[in-house]
């Protein structure tokens, strides 16, 4: 028998580090080539991390929201193959007797709230290793989980999938568990629908303040997700650094709904590709950006670094309701074909939650579509430190003024808003509003009869 060092892989050239949020196998648990053993965070990306070899899990390096560096070893397998590995003991970073101490942490939590015990041999469904083991931890019956919908492949159910399904159907209260060591402050106790009236409070220690919530009757307590927290701080951080000043454009885009109706179904025939809306006004977002470079810039403290690349954001959508910003990296160089296939295939897996961490780092200026959900326009918040952030409003069908040679009309027109947030710090109402604008000038001098 030797033993193997399992370490944190490389994620992308930008990614350093990583946070640890759940292990998905605990010490003494059979591993198989390339099963899933635990769960990292970078920003807003989850990463399922797989074991390299088969054996057993003996040791595990880090705890729940661990920072973990790149190539540090994060686990340690024991396997029949003939590996040279560094052992525990030598591999200075180990704290024995933290370990030591969580280990005894998980048993005294593992007695306090001991989850049913579930047989997937009993369904003939394939589910995940990390599927399975939340419902493990969410006391979800194999019987309970067949009858859950899947969005994933052939109908699998993902991730979000059964976190929506507890997140709709269960509350959370948190129980104290005395003489726990620090390593594991509370058991998290999942019950179906009750009526919370008690208060709800985290354990109490002489270095950590108490939080009680107080509810009454038919009130449901949801606790944020880590996402949520994430983007929580991030707007909170970008409003009290950047002063937010607004532009908005009324943007007649006829010409481009014409020529998309008469476009989309051929460009998918011989593309294998949708055509939507979006990669168009990326492309005119673009060479925005590269008629006017201020806008794509950062601000890092009182120095202005002006950007090379255009690496423009798509704000997107996930099945839990939270955004996640997948960037289009070298946005000015794609041809319309080129950008319908990277705004298609980041929004697909965006909302599987199969980005790497790498494809939400370096945008260098953000979008975000807030007429899918049916707003006319909006005041998006700036994703720092960027200085500029356009919110596409919905497209509608309005009753216009159109000039002619021979005079005035009313015809009926496609318009839509672009909301334009910059940071006036650096951006003033001049440059913020061109940009806009050159935006506008570029949608609405669309060819109908281009070519693809």
């Amino acid at each position: 028998m030797s033993k193997f060092e399992l370490k944190l892989p490389r994620m992308g050239e930008s990614v350093a580090e990583a946070t640890l949020t759940t292990w998905l196998k605990e010490i003494g648990d059979t591993i198989e080539m390339d099963e899933p053993i635990f769960e990292i965070a970078t920003d807003k990306v989850d990463s399922e991390v797989p074991s390299e070899v088969e054996g057993v899990l003996v040791e595990r390096l880090f705890d729940i929201d661990d920072v973990i560096k790149v190539g540090q070893t994060v686990a340690i397998i024991e396997t029949d193959a003939e590996v040279a590995v560094t052992t525990a003991s030598e591999v200075e970073e180990v704290p024995t007797e933290a370990l030591a101490a969580v280990e005894e942490s998980v048993v005294v939590a593992k007695e306090a709230v001991a989850p049913p015990v579930q047989d997937f041999s009993a369904t003939e469904r394939f589910y995940s290793p990390l599927v399975k083991n939340i419902a493990k931890q969410e006391g979800i019956s194999v019987a309970t989980l067949d009858t859950i919908k899947g969005t994933g492949k052939e109908g699998r159910v993902t991730k979000n999938d059964i976190l929506a399904f507890v997140a709709n159907g269960k509350h959370t209260t948190t129980v104290p568990v005395a003489d726990v060591s620090d390593a594991v402050k509370e058991v998290v106790v999942k019950q179906e629908a009750p009526k919370v009236t008690e208060e709800i409070a985290k354990p109490t220690s002489s270095s950590h303040q108490v939080t009680r919530v107080q509810t009454t009757g038919g009130d449901e307590v949801i606790e944020m997700t880590r996402m949520g927290k994430l983007i929580a701080k991030h707007m909170i951080d970008s409003v009290s650094t950047s002063a937010h000043v607004q532009s908005f454009i009324e943007v007649d885009v006829t010409n481009v709904v014409n020529w998309r109706n008469k476009t989309k179904d051929a460009f998918e025939k011989s593309e294998g590709e949708k055509l939507t809306f979006t990669p168009i006004f990326m492309e005119a977002i673009a060479k925005a950006l590269k008629k006017y470079p201020m806008m794509n810039i950062s601000l890092v403290g009182d120095t202005v670094i002006k950007k090379k690349n255009i690496n423009i954001g798509m704000a997107a959508a996930l099945p839990d309701g939270n955004l996640i910003v997948p960037v289009i990296k070298n946005a000015d160089q794609l041809n319309l074909v080129g950008m319908a296939k990277v705004v298609n295939d980041l929004a697909r897996r965006s909302r599987e939650n199969q980005l790497k961490p790498d494809e939400i780092q370096d945008g260098t200026y953000t979008v975000t579509n807030v007429g899918t959900f049916g707003s006319v326009f909006g005041t998006p918040i700036i994703n720092q430190p960027q200085v500029g952030i356009l919110a596409l409003g919905a497209i509608r069908k309005i009753p216009s003024v159109i000039e002619t040679s021979e005079g005035d009309f009313i015809g009926i027109r496609s318009k839509m808003y672009i909301s334009h947030s910059y940071d006036h710090r650096v951006v003033n109402g001049a440059l913020g509003s061109m940009f806009a604008k050159a935006v506008a000038d570029y949608l609405e001098a669309w060819d109908i009869n281009r070519e693809v």
